[in-house]
């Protein structure tokens, strides 16, 4: 059996830096109607640094529709770059949450939900991922912000995720009225991991010996899945943004199948970026 592989996806990351930048550089209308187009690259897909075999990166068209402040949809291609394929199309994540930030401005909630429509045969790890619905609430003040979350992902089992991390932003504002966002950030990720552990069991019978029966019992772990350090920037100047993340990720708790490295998770502490752009009608 292919271990499921609890994931938080590229798009939701993006979103939720996004979203601490904009409390502090939005020149935006309440309640006005925005779309918003964008194009981000990731030199090393991973989710809770769990890789393919071949290290892809990956390219993420960015589409979405703003209601309000508080309401949104989003849609991203994906497309994957490896030894073995140059832009090749993987599936689409699709997206819509609500945020809410307090009139104190010192909370933020964000509920999401997303589904994905991957291509058959990708060889993405996150793939066997049908859906997932998220919370998180982050507290801001002067010395450091903090965040907490919880996820349900669902595949052909259900897996529960938590969220813990910190952060403090540096802001900046320019003479030109652009603004330079820097928020160092630390998190850690926990959630169950389903698999089925095979054994074999020797059955006797008083002296007499028995024969071996193959053995198959389902497991469910709840274990810290990964620590990740990552100083997100974001630069902001009328309608247009920038941001570059650079991240390391020190994966914990890989599921081994004895025997089976195909069918074991692949990962290792590593460096990663994103870079994209995003602009705002």
């Amino acid at each position: 059996m292919k271990p499921r592989i609890p994931s938080i996806l590229f798009a939701s990351v993006l979103f939720f830096y996004e979203a601490k930048s904009q409390i502090d550089s939005s020149e935006t209308k309440k309640d006005l109607v925005q779309f918003k187009i964008g194009t981000f690259y990731n030199s090393h897909l991973n989710y809770y640094g769990r890789t393919d075999s071949l290290r892809s990166s990956g390219v993420f068209p960015v589409a979405e529709l703003w209601i309000n402040e508080t309401f949104y949809l989003s849609a991203s291609p994906v497309f994957v770059n490896n030894a073995s394929v140059s832009f090749d199309y993987a599936g689409t994540v699709a997206t819509a949450g609500f945020q809410f930030m307090s009139d104190d401005k010192k909370w933020l909630t964000n509920i999401y939900g997303l589904k994905p429509f991957y291509e058959k045969g990708t060889q993405l790890v996150q793939s066997a991922l049908k859906g997932q619905l998220a919370f998180s609430l982050s507290r801001f003040n002067k010395i450091i912000n903090i965040t907490g979350g919880a996820d349900v992902k669902l595949s052909d089992k259900v897996d529960y995720g938590l969220t813990a991390g910190l952060d403090h932003i540096y802001r900046k504002q320019f003479a030109d009225k652009s603004v330079l966002v820097v928020d160092p950030s630390a998190y850690v990720f926990a959630g169950t991991q389903q698999f089925t552990n095979t054994y074999y069991k020797q059955s006797n019978f008083l002296l007499f010996p028995g024969v071996q029966q193959q053995v198959s019992e389902s497991v469910k772990n709840f274990n810290i899945l990964s620590y990740e350090f990552s100083v997100p920037v974001v630069y902001a100047k009328g309608k247009l943004q920038v941001l570059l993340t650079p991240a390391y990720v020190i994966p914990q708790n890989l599921v081994q199948v004895e025997g089976r490295p195909d069918l074991s998770e692949r990962a290792k502490n590593m460096f990663y970026a994103t870079l994209g752009a995003k602009l705002t009608f």
